[in-house]
């Protein structure tokens, strides 16, 4: 595994982070295999594990948390985000008021088991809802030693340009696969602002390998309603990379990370799995460079989704 600085944090990752949200969080999918997933992990080099107190439920942070335990912690950056909140039926509300948000900080400590959360991520927030008072409560959980870092998780371009230029937030958290290709100028600009960049859906859900075609148990019908209600124009443009998956010497989405690896500027591929061969099939992308030919053939590929 080979790891990259987060920006000016001082913090240090492993270019492959571990995904704790989704199925792999949820009561439906056995606490014994997730918990074999991030000991696994661990063992693998992985020392970045992303959730958030609203994924899965609000299952994903506590049973990460309970992965954790016994564990040397020492030199692992564990994120989490706050705003957000499970209420269940499925539903996933917002509260970016400032005590809303110092008493998501401070749950998330005790769920999991940490003195200070290594990075706390506003989970999604609009423009409007960054205000003075928020950012001052942030800088105040800050002095406290509570939280160590502090950054956005965004899809919204708007959002993270504006966060570009705040200097209260130390990383941000994009959308950046081989079907973003858009992204890659945000992502210079928050470098160069001195921003750790986090590469949020970095296999781009597995469309590019029509992962909704592969369906074997529930989890796999699961992320495929997920991607063909949510996700429906990912899912066909997906097939346009498949050529990824037919590369020799190397697995499509190892090719899809080493892709976004490719970015000096990003610091971290986040994936989630739920299983363990997929794990270890992503690991094994650290490091990796694809070919010239392969590159340019993704860019074609690229140009032809934009302008079609």
């Amino acid at each position: 595994m080979l790891y990259r600085p987060l920006g000016r944090t001082g913090l240090t990752v492993s270019e492959i982070g571990f995904g704790a949200a989704s199925w792999w969080g949820k009561a439906q999918f056995s606490e014994a295999a997730a918990v074999r997933l991030v000991h696994a992990a661990l063992d693998g080099g992985v020392t970045f594990f992303d959730t958030g107190s609203s994924y899965s439920g609000g299952h994903a942070e506590p049973r990460l948390g309970r992965a954790l335990q016994g564990r040397d912690l020492a030199g692992l950056v564990v994120a989490t985000k706050a705003g957000t909140f499970a209420a269940g039926g499925g539903r996933v509300m917002r509260d970016f008021s400032p005590p809303a948000i110092v008493a998501s900080a401070e749950a998330s400590l005790r769920t999991l088991g940490l003195d200070a959360l290594p990075l706390l991520q506003l989970h999604g927030p609009s423009v409007a809802e960054l205000t003075d008072e928020l950012r001052r409560a942030l800088a105040d959980l800050k002095a406290r030693g509570l939280v160590r870092a502090l950054g956005v998780n965004s899809f919204d371009p708007a959002v993270v340009d504006h966060v570009i230029g705040l200097p209260d937030f130390d990383t941000v958290m994009v959308d950046y696969n081989v079907l973003r290709p858009e992204r890659e100028p945000l992502i210079a600009r928050a470098a160069a602002a001195g921003k750790g960049v986090l590469a949020g859906m970095a296999l781009a859900m597995g469309h590019t390998g029509l992962q909704v075609a592969k369906l074997r148990a529930p989890r796999d019908l699961w992320y495929a309603a997920r991607g063909l209600v949510l996700h429906r124009r990912d899912v066909r443009d997906g097939a346009r990379f498949g050529f990824l998956n037919r590369l020799d010497g190397l697995t499509g989405p190892q090719a899809a990370l080493a892709y976004v690896l490719a970015d000096p500027h990003v610091a971290c591929a986040v994936v989630g799995v739920t299983r363990l061969g997929h794990l270890r099939e992503n690991l094994g992308a650290s490091g990796l460079e694809l070919s010239p030919a392969v590159v340019a053939r993704i860019r074609a590929t690229q140009e032809q989704r934009l302008s079609g």
